[in-house]
């Protein structure tokens, strides 16, 4: 099956850098980028002072030896100074690389940095606030490599300043480099958040992001108007410094960024910023949304604020429960008197990523729309699903240094082949659009031969439990039924023992008595509404640590890494199947099995 958009895809600029450049010359005090300082106070950078330090960062990029041969890495996270010398690289056709700063943070042995380090060889690095990132940087940095740091120094490793980079001032070699960047120059490299296998750099061209800008504006003609975002997603990923970055700079608007995230000790920055920023459209992953939800029922003043002038908004990466979803449409049916657009959909690092979109119809949990103007999908059979493959200009040419993975990523016909499977929501009316069906990847089948589909089991597990679990990965390749492993949710097991202290952990709970009680007759009522083989969940362990980005469980996006939990935790696993069944372990009653 081939399926395409029969609205043609409109014109989009050749050069990422030419809307930098375009509204600076046509709204050059607007403000284009908002951190807020130390103190509190945002600090703002307009189009003009952006497009001026851009062209200054690109000449002490080329000064100090940037090329396509010696790229720039960017360790840090978002930053008013990480947007700009991003772009500086990207006028300069400088090809640069940001990495999730889990890598060099998060971590006591530096393994997925040195990873990228070594695919990538970058031959300037910038990193903010360079104290926290010298242990990193020590592990990996052989050669000579320039480093340059905004805030403190990275102690006893030689660096220069990001006011020392910028201060070389534009030059001749600036507009001649410039001249040469085209739609097929690349831009960046993304590297994925592992959750296959370890991060493979995908090559991001100006062509992509400037189509893909082209396609949002003509799925969701509001994003053209100015738009006003708030956002935390990181500019590693692609969500968050592709889709979200770019379309602030595509459309002239202002991009707040927000320090926030959605953990129970960083969302407050949020509801902070939210409390001041009405924005135009508002981009979250789901848990963000179901954060969000409990603040907005909770705060009038938030909740005001927040619907304003919001128009649209937007989820991506995991699957939005059916509870949050229709909380979020009570409450803004409650404070406008009208429905807000929920647009989601289906994409990847290597589609730039916006490829399948639901549109200004509004979306339902679960739906991923139609391809956008400009993407073909082909459908192919694999493993008795239907595997989305994508073609288009979005498209990425391939992989940075890695022609193995080229060789088996597209097919005969130059389709990508996401490894995602979709189905058709109504068999007998394609343009109801379609679901996602679970990677293809996770799916396993039991000893008997039964296909268990991971991707849809899950979501089903994760809207029956609510708001008690967190996350949930499956287990029983081979076996002969299937179980869980459930990381429960810190906050609403806070809750159910009130006579804890604030700061009690998952191990201090997972054990009492309320909660796998709670957890006991969830498991049952599940098996009862899940009778099958495939969708049967026989036995569960709670997990007493949660998800760990050390060990690769939790990518930088916040998804589980199914497989590196399965393989972390294989101890676990074997008592899942132990006999008799242990005593942590649940299991479901003896007339359900």
């Amino acid at each position: 099956m081939h399926v395409r958009c029969p609205e043609p895809l409109g014109p989009y600029s050749g050069r990422v850098t030419d809307r930098l450049e375009f509204w600076a010359q046509n709204t050059p005090e607007r403000t284009f980028l908002a951190q807020r300082a130390k103190n509190g106070e945002w600090q703002k950078v307009s189009y003009a002072n952006a497009f001026a330090r851009v062209r200054n960062l690109a000449a002490g990029l080329l000064h100090h030896g940037a090329s396509t041969e010696k790229p720039l890495m960017i360790l840090s996270g978002n930053s008013i100074e990480h947007g700009l010398l991003a772009l500086a690289a990207m006028y300069a056709g400088i090809p640069y690389a940001p990495i999730a700063p889990a890598y060099s943070l998060a971590v006591r042995e530096f393994a997925a940095l040195t990873h990228v380090w070594q695919n990538f060889e970058p031959g300037i690095v910038f990193v903010q606030e360079g104290s926290l990132f010298a242990p990193a940087l020590k592990s990996v940095m052989r050669d000579q490599i320039i480093v340059v740091h905004h805030g403190s120094k990275p102690e006893r490793i030689p660096s220069i300043s990001f006011e020392e980079l910028e201060s070389a001032g534009p030059s001749s070699a600036i507009n001649d480099a410039n001249r040469h960047v085209g739609p097929d120059s690349i831009a960046k490299i993304l590297y994925t958040s592992g959750s296959t296998g370890w991060p493979k750099g995908v090559i991001t061209t100006h062509r992509m992001l400037c189509s893909n800008q082209q396609m949002l504006r003509q799925v969701m003609p509001c994003l053209a108007d100015a738009p006003v975002i708030c956002d935390w997603l990181p500019w590693n990923h692609t969500f968050g410094g592709s889709h979200n970055f770019g379309i602030a700079l595509e459309n002239g608007g202002t991009l707040h960024i927000d320090s926030g995230r959605p953990t129970p000790e960083l969302f407050g920055e949020t509801i902070r910023n939210l409390r001041e920023i009405a924005t135009t459209a508002y981009f979250n992953v789901p848990k963000g949304y179901e954060m969000l939800l409990e603040h907005l029922r909770a705060d009038s003043e938030l909740r005001a604020n927040f619907f304003s002038r919001l128009n649209l908004l937007f989820f991506a990466a995991a699957g939005l429960s059916q509870h949050a979803w229709d909380g979020l449409q009570d409450i803004a049916f409650e404070e406008c008197g009208e429905e807000i657009l929920v647009v989601t959909g289906l994409g990847a690092t290597e589609s730039a990523p916006f490829a399948l979109s639901t549109g200004i119809e509004g979306s339902a949990s679960g739906r991923i729309g139609l391809p956008v103007p400009g993407v073909e999908m082909k459908l192919m059979p694999v493993a008795e699903k239907l595997e989305a493959r994508l073609r288009g200009p979005s498209i990425t040419p391939g992989f940075w240094r890695r022609p193995d993975l080229d060789a088996i990523a597209f097919d005969e016909e130059g389709y990508y082949r996401m490894g995602d499977a979709v189905r058709l929501v109504d068999p007998t009316d394609p343009q109801k659009g379609f679901l996602f069906d679970g990677r293809l990847n996770e799916d396993f089948k039991l000893s008997s031969g039964t296909w268990v589909r991971v991707g849809s089991l899950r979501q089903r597990i994760i809207a029956h439990f609510g708001r008690i679990l967190q996350d949930v990965v499956l287990a029983g390749p081979d076996r002969d039924y299937v179980t869980a492993m459930f990381f429960p949710s810190l906050d609403a097991c806070r809750k159910l023992c009130p006579d804890l202290p604030a700061s009690a952990q998952i191990d201090e709970m997972v054990d009492r008595a309320g909660i796998r009680r709670l957890f006991q007759e969830r498991l049952d009522a599940f098996a009862e509404l899940n009778p099958s083989n495939s969708t049967r969940i026989v036995r569960a362990i709670l997990l007493e640590s949660p998800p760990s980005i050390e060990a690769r469980e939790l990518t930088d996006k916040g998804t589980i890494n199914q497989g590196a939990v399965l393989k972390n935790r294989a101890a676990q696993v074997e008592k899942l199947y132990e006999e008799p069944a242990p005593a942590r372990v649940l299991v479901i009653r003896e007339d359900l099995a």
